[in-house]
């Protein structure tokens, strides 16, 4: 009976859990298929309304919302792509080759974990300047290549899910170092790569200050900076703004929901013991 109990219990933290979590989603959706006057009002509505397509209309001659998707995705995708094989290949080092001064500059990667990314925002723009990148995603794309906090998760990954016995094996048989990294460590780590590629990739598609620092140009600007068009001192049409914002946020579940399996098994690697 307590047994039974519990799994009640369980599955009730579980299904209210479950709730918050996609509430968030399904109050955007009915805001930017309502009216703002249906907004505005008391009590606010609570079911989806007919003005979706509508909505969506106003954004779309308001912004050019396809072209900032694409910037967004191209930027998110190659960024997210250029992390996964510098911050892996970084990790394989750490985990797996002893050099002198490892341990200085690992402890050194951790420290740069701790500043405040907005402390290099003056510096980082300067450099940009002199490279004469403004206006190009390339000031945005480079930047985020090396992501110290993805070089330490490879790192943790690799040295405890990769054996050196593999490897002590693979260089018997004559395989170089980036051989031993491509076609033995690559594939055990795959779900290190999930993990990290749903933190990155979010990230990137989120990110709103440096973007709207060294992108002026609208032909250029990510999906956040164009959603900030939206917004007019004098006239707020909310279900406009929810609507840009909506489909904004599309691309991110479909990104969770494609890696999910991977980064659930990423997250309980070695939880159970045989």
């Amino acid at each position: 009976m307590s047994n039974i109990l519990s799994k009640i219990g369980l599955y009730t933290v579980l299904i209210i859990g479950a709730f918050l979590s996609v509430f968030p989603f399904y109050w955007m959706f009915v805001m930017a298929t309502n009216h703002n006057s249906v907004i505005n009002r008391v009590p606010p509505a609570y079911l989806p309304g007919s003005e979706l397509v509508t909505n969506f209309k106003n954004v779309l001659s308001n912004i050019d919302f396809f072209g900032a998707m694409w910037n967004s995705l191209l930027v998110s995708s190659l960024t997210t792509f250029g992390v996964l094989f510098l911050c892996s290949i970084a990790g394989f080092a750490f985990a797996k080759f002893h050099f002198k001064g490892k341990n200085v500059l690992f402890g050194l990667l951790l420290i740069t974990m701790m500043v405040p990314p907005q402390l290099g925002l003056i510096p980082q723009y300067y450099i940009i300047t002199q490279l004469g990148w403004l206006n190009d995603l390339k000031a945005v794309i480079v930047p985020g290549l090396i992501d110290a906090f993805g070089i330490f998760w490879m790192r943790q990954y690799i040295a405890s899910n990769v054996p050196d016995e593999l490897m002590d094996s693979a260089k018997i048989d004559g395989c170089s170092s980036f051989r031993i990294y491509w076609n033995i460590t690559v594939p055990i780590i795959l779900p290190a790569f999930a993990t990290l590629a749903i933190i990155k990739f979010m990230y990137m598609w989120n990110d709103f200050l440096w973007p709207l620092v060294v992108l002026r140009d609208e032909s250029v600007q990510t999906i956040q900076i164009a959603i900030r068009g939206l917004m007019n001192a004098y006239v707020k049409d909310n279900g406009m703004i929810l609507s840009g914002t909506f489909w904004a946020t599309v691309p991110l579940v479909l990104i969770f929901l494609i890696f999910n399996r991977f980064f659930i098994k990423s997250l309980t690697q070695g939880a159970v013991k045989s």
